[in-house]
């Protein structure tokens, strides 16, 4: 009996916690670079951290944070992209603390598109967009070359196939025989080219791809209609369009979730104040007012500069929101209340409302597409 209890204890992940505690408890709560340094412990850790069940639900405890791209001039001249998750814990004072999750260079990288850890990158050359794909947290990178000549809308998960698909847009220039623009599905890993589908209103297309947000099971983004805003909406399981009511705000809008509910935040021209509207009723599409921020416009004017039109609204740990903002080439954290709470001088672009979930699920359809690489160029 004793032996056997020796041998049990040996066998443990961790001597004096159960297996159960060491791995459900413990490690599925790392951040991804702290649990593949940890995989390194030992045979029994990596298996324990290696299957499917533990990665999804690894996945499911990561943070989803809103997304920053930093931009530095390389010695070659290159351009380098730091993919940077904000984590207002941190704060931005700290410089230290504001660390990138990937860096790509030699190229310059725009981010278009983000989803269950994936992200979507763009170059543009000769009036061509160049797209990829790559997963910052294991380091796969792949083209994607079948998007030549389309604009890429939003990234989402097909729940009755498993499988991540793209939805574009062709416009109207490079479509064939001078039709109008139109709509399409990529699936990625498929050798077929984007399949077209049908859309209502096809002349409301999306002039700011990465503003297009991933709420309920469908894409979401706002477009002005006979000087009224509505929403469109793409149900991503049927691969179909809608409308929904919008409120009526005044200068530009942006949606965002917060706890469940679709919200939008809009800033006036005169960049003084910033309104929060949250849905009362999805269903419904009854929409209320939540907050109203006023800034301190001129001195955040004299001290960092002009307002350039870029903001974003995330909600915060604390169940409260997040409001970055850009004056200048400062980005600002603002409280609910108007005050400044930190500010960071760095050459930072705001994807909107793109927001990174860090994940180490493995999927099938890298390898099989077009220059697939891991821990290789164009990453840093």
């Amino acid at each position: 009996m004793a032996e056997a209890a020796v041998a049990a204890e040996a066998a443990a992940l961790h001597p004096g916690l159960p297996d159960e505690i060491v791995v459900w408890e413990i490690l599925v709560r790392l951040p991804p670079k702290s649990l593949l340094r940890c995989r390194a412990v030992c045979p029994a850790w990596r298996r324990a951290t290696s299957t499917r069940d533990f990665l999804l639900a690894h996945h499911g405890r990561q943070p989803s944070l809103p997304l920053l791209c930093g931009y530095e001039l390389l010695s070659d001249h290159g351009v380098s992209l730091d993919v940077i998750p904000f984590d207002h814990r941190a704060g931005l004072a700290a410089v230290d603390q504001l660390q990138s999750v990937a860096r790509l260079g030699r190229s310059f990288f725009s981010l278009e598109a983000s989803c269950d850890g994936l992200l979507v990158l763009c170059r543009s050359y000769r009036k061509l967009s160049d797209y990829s794909i790559c997963n910052p947290a294991t380091r796969q990178y792949a083209r994607l070359r079948q998007l030549d000549r389309f604009a890429l809308l939003g990234m989402y998960p097909h729940s009755p196939t498993g499988e991540y698909r793209l939805l574009l847009e062709k416009p109207s220039h490079y479509a064939p025989d001078d039709q109008d623009g139109y709509y399409c599905v990529f699936t990625l890993g498929s050798d077929h080219p984007p399949r077209r589908i049908s859309c209502p209103h096809a002349e409301d297309m999306v002039c700011e791809p990465s503003s297009v947000l991933f709420f309920r099971g469908s894409l979401h983004w706002q477009v002005e209609q006979h000087d009224n805003m509505i929403i469109k909406v793409f149900s991503t399981t049927t691969e179909s369009f809608r409308q929904m009511r919008a409120p009526a705000v005044p200068g530009k809008a942006k949606l965002f979730e917060m706890d469940g509910m679709l919200g939008m935040s809009s800033f006036n021209d005169a960049a003084t104040a910033v309104d929060i509207w949250m849905t009362q009723d999805y269903e419904s599409e009854a929409w209320a007012i939540k907050y109203r921020v006023e800034l301190p416009a001129p001195e955040l004017t004299v001290k960092f500069g002009m307002f350039d039109g870029k903001w974003s609204v995330a909600p915060s740990w604390e169940g409260d929101m997040l409001l970055l903002v850009k004056f200048g080439k400062w980005l600002l954290q603002i409280d609910m209340d108007g005050k400044l709470v930190a500010s960071f001088h760095r050459v930072l672009q705001l994807p909107n409302q793109l927001r990174l979930k860090q994940s180490l699920v493995p999927h099938a359809f890298f390898p099989t597409l077009e220059g697939y690489v891991v821990n290789g160029s164009p990453f840093i």
